[in-house]
């Protein structure tokens, strides 16, 4: 008998004992959810108790709007971090194979790199390095 791939998926069997036990143990874990999820909507009180409804803000009362409108600049910084973020990830990533690139990875991470370096350009056009307070003209 062989042991080839197409061999392996014809003789599946949901009876053998690791896929057996892999199904049971998943309706379990789903029916102990569905349980739980139940058993909490069934037992959980439902009243207005006014006080208890409101907003918890480290014990100061909220007062004013939730919606705040962030400065430009948070925005500028997050799209930063996340320039240098993902940027590390790769670029670690493809010092460690480093010694078994071809010259299309190269080319690849070099047009990466480069994107990255446009986007670089465009937080730093828009201010986003810029730190402290700004002059009024």
């Amino acid at each position: 008998m062989q042991n080839t791939p197409e061999h392996i998926s014809a003789s599946f069997n949901a009876w053998d004992p690791s896929v057996f036990s892999f199904i049971v143990f998943a309706v379990l874990a789903a029916g102990l959810v569905a349980a739980l999820l139940a058993l909490s909507t069934i037992i959980m009180r439902r009243k207005d108790e006014g006080e208890k409804g409101r907003p918890y803000e480290c014990g100061v009362i909220p007062s004013g709007s939730a919606q705040l409108s962030y400065p430009a600049p948070f925005w500028l910084v997050a799209v930063f971090f996340l320039l240098f973020d993902v940027e590390a990830v790769y670029v670690v990533s493809w010092a460690v194979s480093f010694k078994n690139l071809t010259w299309a990875s190269w080319a690849q991470m070099t047009f990466f790199i480069g994107v990255l370096l446009l986007g670089l350009f465009w937080v730093w056009r828009k201010g986003g390095l810029e730190w402290g307070m700004k002059k009024k003209h």
